[in-house]
């Protein structure tokens, strides 16, 4: 509801004093084009104009009371944050410290030794318990196998009942040999003697109070700052088990990896961006490609094709990004999977400010006069603003197609049914179905809804027409995301 009320205002301070502004400009009356937007901006304004003063004022106004509300939704936020922990105080996950690198205790040769001698000698009034984690993909592949084969067990005896022949009897013994030795196979796996062999040097330890958890979560804890590095412990729920076993010496290097694949990923997309940009601008699309002069033959198809079809294929591309981003986020070795959507929705953002909104500016409107930025850099700030001004119609037309099609995607949440007719038909046919909820996707929807804020802020001083199309944008998606998160609550 914020950015809300903050578009609201800026639309009326805009429709109010902006748009005439820049609609009556005295030196452009004669030559004003009647149905472009530039007649609406601030490029109609000429340089040196007292008209500016205006525009000034308004971007002060709006600033101010942007700092006003942010200062009174995060004080809103505080209050529910503290009464959230006033009464989720009694969570395991507040007095349990994660705990990395555990070096091997020399006199029995275990990590767990390790742990308890250390947190009793130096934690002893605070220190309650420990829990060490073990490598269980053997056992866990091997609890697959298990389930798999009494599943198979059931059916051939279902199939032995029906048909009573002996065939039938000896495949139930052989599964039934087979099940017993990998029910043999698991307890010999959870035996004190295999676990041993099985630990990781990683522990959970939990503290008498909350205090002390958070101060040994916060502190150095060995001489050596590799070894014993300690953290607050996620929820259980929201624990990335399998990135626990990572060492920790390698995680730098899993993260370097993961900055380098999205910058790259952000560079290759560079490529789709340029040409969608390419056409938009239809005298460009005519030189580049001359069959495209056919559709001028045909009325309305080329304010079709160069207004609506470069942000819906530009929306198309955008879809796949951000589960690319996620997977990338899992593979840098974070403790928890929010953790993996906080990186993930960075990613997305940074991705989505590089590519939609700085590179639409260069390759829809600068990249003609790239020859003249390197004989004359210091032309490049205002020829940004110039740029900034000419991509208004392209980006209000990019909110109304994130605004009519994607809000009708997500109700209809077509990608999710395309997922599960696919595995109902492939790799997932015969499988006992289980119900599951996914979770809202925060890494899909928070960089979408940033980048359009900023947009926003963008142009509510140098296209003001575009703020009561953003406030009807996020109307439309207060009401589908409220809708789905009561779904899910």
């Amino acid at each position: 509801m914020c950015r809300i009320r903050f578009f609201l205002m800026c639309s009326l301070l805009g429709a109010s004093l902006l748009l005439p502004v820049d609609y009556y400009n005295e030196s452009d009356l004669p030559t004003r084009r009647e149905y472009s937007m530039d007649a609406f901006t601030i490029s109609n304004i000429t340089r040196g104009s007292n008209k500016l003063w205006v525009h000034f004022s308004c971007l002060w106004c709006i600033s101010f009371y942007a700092l006003f509300l942010l200062h009174k939704e995060y004080k809103e936020i505080l209050v529910i944050r503290l009464q959230q922990m006033k009464e989720l105080r009694h969570r395991a996950d507040q007095f349990t410290v994660l705990v990395r690198q555990v070096p091997l205790c020399p006199e029995h040769n275990t990590r767990g030794c390790a742990v308890d001698h250390f947190f009793s000698k130096h934690h002893r009034f605070s220190y309650h318990s420990h829990q060490m984690l073990y490598d269980g993909r053997d056992l866990e592949y091997l609890l697959g196998k298990q389930k798999k084969l009494k599943k198979e067990l059931e059916d051939k005896r279902h199939t032995e009942i029906l048909s009573n022949g002996s065939q039938e009897h000896k495949q139930i013994s052989t599964s039934e040999e087979k099940l017993r030795e990998i029910t043999h196979m698991i307890y010999h796996l959870q035996s004190e003697t295999m676990l041993r062999e099985k630990e990781l040097p990683v522990a959970f330890v939990t503290f008498k109070s909350r205090r002390n958890a958070a101060l040994a979560a916060q502190t150095q804890q060995h001489s050596n700052p590799l070894e014993l590095i300690t953290e607050m412990a996620p929820e259980p729920r929201d624990v990335s088990w399998r990135n626990l076993a990572i060492p920790q010496k390698i995680l730098p290097l899993n993260k370097i990896g993961v900055i380098l694949a999205a910058a790259l990923l952000t560079i290759f997309f560079a490529i789709p961006v340029t040409a969608v940009q390419g056409i938009a601008k239809y005298e460009k699309l005519k030189k580049w490609f001359p069959p495209a002069m056919a559709i001028e033959f045909i009325p309305g198809l080329s304010s079709v094709v160069t207004g609506y079809l470069p942000s819906a294929i530009l929306k198309g591309f955008m879809y796949i990004i951000p589960f690319a981003m996620l997977g990338l986020a899992y593979l840098g070795g974070s403790i928890s999977n929010s953790k993996e959507e906080i990186k993930a929705c960075n990613m997305v953002f940074y991705f989505l400010m590089g590519n939609v909104f700085f590179l639409s500016l260069i390759s829809g409107s600068l990249l003609d006069e790239i020859g003249e930025y390197l004989t004359h850099p210091r032309d490049i700030p205002s020829h940004l603003a110039a740029a900034v001004s000419a991509q208004a119609e392209f980006f209000m037309t990019y909110i109304l197609t994130d605004g009519l099609s994607g809000f009708s995607l997500e109700i209809l949440q077509l990608g999710l049914i395309l997922f599960d007719i696919i595995r109902s038909y492939t790799y997932g046919r015969g499988k006992e179905r289980t119900p599951y909820l996914f979770s809202f996707p925060y890494f899909r929807v928070i960089p979408t809804v940033s980048l359009s804020i900023m947009i926003g802020m963008i142009y509510a001083v140098v296209a003001p027409l575009m703020l009561p199309f953003l406030v009807g944008y996020f109307c439309l998606g207060y009401i589908v995301y409220f809708n789905q998160v009561q779904i899910l609550l």
